[in-house]
């Protein structure tokens, strides 16, 4: 198995393809970094020395001072490259450019003359080098104001504020799990191109993006109605704009019983497209789930009985407690990433109901076992 080092591991993109490669462990065995080996010449190259492959991530993307975001990422390509050196080792290096090389700006300086800095240590030393130019980059957990605008959309229209556009730039993005199944590839098939183009996958008005996404707010958080969704693009916006709202804050949403002599009606789940509705019961004591889904969409609604769900999302701690009531029908919507499960914490049966956005495929289940 190939043992694979992230700098930058606790980032946006770094995260995400530390979970992904995480799931594929007959392949990959990860071998983890701390941002203080930067600082630790003998850390860092200790750390160096266990990697048969390292993908180079950690970068300052903002910055106040451009000269300051400038040297910080072009010395972190240094202090790598003087650690491969003294190591005496040549690991396959993965190197996170960007397409902003093509304008004259601070960050595309740093990138274009970090990939180049490590495209001469390569070719010196016979190593295999990607150097891979990557669009703008999209996806759940994003910082705002930092990572994308769509992270800041996002952040803001779940956290009641408007979003503001300052130039409808056109956009060429790329979905974070996307980019991650790129750089899995190219660890898999040690890809030796210098300047490796990652294409896009969809090309957007930044003004087309945020009309989307507030309706996604309408429809979604303030209505309770799951939109439609045509193609991947609105899929992957979805679950980026779902990543944002505050979950304790937010859920468990309390459904709205309408009550006559004939008994009750609850309306359970409002779409605009299709799916999978499924219903269980659980006996007191027992807790079903512990698993979590990478793209798919779900919700589980409890109409009698007393429940607590939990959720944690994946490689993290915190553990997020949610209590439910048949009494108060209500439910809780999975975000991706997120390990959940439900408990019966009554006496009595219970009864929940579930909503999936696909029906169920073996082949690809999207349904990875963790406990919570």
């Amino acid at each position: 198995m190939k043992k694979i080092g992230i700098t930058g591991q606790q980032g946006f993109v770094g995260s995400y393809l530390y979970n992904k490669i995480s799931l594929l462990k007959d392949e990959f065995t990860l071998v983890d970094f701390k941002k203080e080996y930067f600082d630790d010449p003998a850390a860092l190259i200790a750390w160096v020395r266990q990697c048969d492959a390292i993908v180079h991530l950690a970068a300052m993307n903002r910055h106040e001072s451009q000269a300051v975001l400038r040297d910080t990422n072009i010395d972190l390509v240094q202090r790598l490259i003087n650690a491969l050196q003294t190591s005496g080792t040549t690991p396959h290096v993965l190197f996170s450019s960007s397409t902003q090389e093509e304008r004259d700006n601070d960050y595309g300086i740093s990138k274009n003359t970090g990939r180049k800095l490590l495209a001469d240590w390569a070719a010196k030393n016979g190593a295999v080098f990607t150097g891979m130019i990557i669009p703008n980059v999209y996806g759940p957990f994003g910082k705002p104001f930092y990572n994308s605008v769509v992270a800041t959309f996002c952040h803001q229209l779940c956290n009641g504020q408007q979003p503001r556009i300052d130039i409808d730039g056109r956009l060429k993005l790329i979905y974070v799990d996307e980019l991650a199944e790129q750089f899995i590839d190219a660890l898999k098939s040690e890809v030796d191109d210098a300047s490796f183009s990652v294409p896009h996958t969809v090309e957007k008005n930044v003004s087309e993006i945020l009309e989307k996404l507030n309706e996604f707010k309408e429809l979604y958080l303030d209505s309770g109605i799951f939109p439609g969704i045509s193609n991947e693009f609105e899929r992957n916006l979805f679950n980026t704009f779902r990543s944002y709202i505050p979950h304790d804050a937010h859920f468990p949403v309390k459904l709205k019983p309408h009550g006559d002599d004939r008994g009750v009606f609850v309306e359970l789940v409002k779409l605009q497209q299709g799916g999978q509705v499924s219903y269980s019961t659980t006996h007191a004591g027992i807790t079903r789930g512990n698993h979590f889904h990478t793209r798919k969409i779900e919700r589980f609604l409890v109409i009698k009985g007393k429940a607590l769900i939990q959720l944690r999302k994946y490689n993290t701690d915190e553990v997020i407690d949610l209590y439910l009531d048949g009494e108060q029908p209500s439910y809780v919507d999975m975000p991706v990433w997120y390990t959940h499960n439900i408990k019966n914490i009554g006496e009595e049966e219970l009864y929940t109901v579930f909503w999936i956005n696909e029906f169920f495929d073996p082949a690809d289940p999207d349904t990875f076992f963790e406990t919570v």
